[in-house]
């Protein structure tokens, strides 16, 4: 587990930042050209093969110059794609493409047919805005049929730095090396497809206070902290549990499952169709919504539970709840489709959490699913803003937003969690840190944090990713959680 945050810059704040080191000395083009020479001549070994460069007709082809004519002068064979024209390359690249050009490099309009050790593509980088077509669209399905290593400068050509879009084509990296700071789009939606290994290179440049970076132990881990010896029951707080319509008790059931192995000191599920015990978890205890309620000092609203008149009067009740609240699931679709309740919940004093997935997340913003696929971060900063909530909005690489305009995007988890009743599972565990007094940035944090190593440790273990279920979560979190308080002890 990753024990200190890695900054996340959109392009907009990069492109502010690159201004303010212009006459940075050796220039940025320079440390970047040179850091990514040095990681290719890593990659390639003692393979005597020439290297095959792409590069494009912007600075992100500037860089694959100067990596072109570092590798050469260390004495590698290379081959250069370039198909654009010099005299209209920006001036650093231009500078770039004039001094390469008086090296020994091997420069090409389009890809000759060889053996090579490593393929570089530095067609495009984050300025990218429009869908690749014609020669770029050729040559990325050339890359992308390399058996070989592949090595991306800053972002995979293709690739929306800031959202993880594919724009027409994008190239499929073994390997990607970052250069200042590490991007969003590399880490959500389509990017993880895209990059491969993933190496950030802050080129020597001190960042400034970024509001986003990957999720990390540092978001949580002062609340890891071991329990005394002195502790009862009431001492971890008491969670309650809504959901569970007729059908769908088994939702609800997996929450409360989750809560309770995670650390929550009484569970109380308030299902709406009524069932005498748990009989794999008899420790649950199963009321009406009603009176698990009355014990709470969180709930968790939404698992199972349906959108009939008896959910809508509970979520009239937990619009108004004066403790923390998670809603997922049928919560989030009743908040969508009751304007006037929502605005209630975005006016609680007490926490409210949010964890919707792409399609719940379009509802309440009266939006598509495409849209909100097409920038995952500005949905998710969105309904933090208009709910006043802290938001999982799930997915690859879920992406957590917060009142205060902070953000992270968690890079565990795999494609094993593409499996019906894993979000009710995570809003299980989440609302057990808040039973148990987590504040509400932390409790999503570590919940969704470890949601996701659960499942990279099934997958480890050979359970996975085909055929992995929700309740085979639960245990693993708890093995986890209980390691990293030690950790901490």
């Amino acid at each position: 587990m990753s024990t200190s945050s890695v900054p996340l810059l959109r392009s907009v704040e990069l492109r502010t930042f690159e201004s303010s080191h212009s006459h940075a000395t050796p220039p940025l083009m320079e440390r970047a050209g040179r850091t990514a020479a040095d990681f290719a001549l890593r990659l390639v070994g003692d393979n005597p093969a020439p290297l095959l460069i792409f590069a494009g007709p912007g600075n992100n082809g500037g860089d694959a110059f100067v990596l072109a004519r570092i590798l050469n002068q260390a004495g590698r064979r290379v081959h250069i794609v370039f198909h654009g024209n010099a005299e209209k390359l920006p001036p650093d690249a231009r500078r770039a493409y004039e001094i390469c050009r008086s090296t020994n490099a091997e420069f090409f309009t389009e890809p000759p047919a060889s053996h090579y050790s490593l393929v570089v593509d530095g067609l495009f980088g984050i300025g990218l805005a429009r869908p690749l077509d014609g020669v770029y669209a050729a040559w990325i399905e050339r890359i992308n049929r390399f058996a070989g290593p592949v090595l991306a400068l800053d972002v995979p050509s293709g690739l929306d730095a800031d959202t993880g879009r594919v724009l027409g084509c994008a190239v499929r990296a073994t390997h990607t090396i970052s250069f200042i700071a590490a991007k969003p789009g590399l880490y959500t939606l389509d990017g993880p497809d895209h990059c491969g290994e993933i190496v950030i290179d802050a080129l020597g440049l001190p960042l400034p206070d970024c509001a986003g970076a990957l999720l990390s132990h540092a978001d949580f881990a002062e609340f890891l902290v071991p329990r005394p010896r002195n502790s009862h029951k009431g001492s971890f707080g008491s969670l309650a549990v809504i959901g569970g319509a007729c059908g769908m008790t088994g939702a609800a059931l997996l929450a409360g499952r989750a809560a309770l192995k995670l650390g929550a000191g009484r569970v109380f599920v308030g299902l709406l169709e009524p069932l005498a015990v748990d009989f794999l978890q008899p420790e649950l205890m199963l009321r009406t919504p009603q009176e698990a309620l009355e014990h709470a000092s969180a709930a968790v609203m939404g698992p199972g539970l349906g959108q009939s008149a008896a959910a809508l009067e509970l979520l009239h009740r937990l619009a108004s709840a004066e403790f923390p609240v998670l809603f997922d699931a049928d919560a989030l679709n009743l908040l969508a489709a009751h304007p006037v309740l929502a605005h209630r919940v975005a006016r609680r004093a007490a926490p409210t959490l949010l964890t919707p997935h792409p399609a719940e997340a379009a509802r309440l913003l009266a939006t598509t699913v495409d849209k909100v696929q097409a920038d995952r971060l500005a949905a998710a900063l969105n309904l933090a803003q208009r709910f006043h909530a802290h938001v999982a909005l799930k997915g690859c690489g879920t992406l957590l937003a917060y009142p205060d305009g902070r953000w992270r995007i968690n890079t565990t988890g795999n494609p094993g969690l593409a499996s019906a009743g894993t979000g009710d599972v995570l809003a299980g565990m989440t609302g057990a840190l808040l039973a148990q007094g987590w504040p509400a940035h932390a409790a999503l944090a570590c919940a969704v944090h470890l949601h996701g190593a659960a499942a990279d440790a099934q997958i480890a273990a050979g359970r996975g990713p085909v055929g992995l279920v929700a309740g085979e979560l639960i245990d693993p979190a708890r093995k986890l959680f209980n390691r990293w308080i030690a950790a901490r002890a």
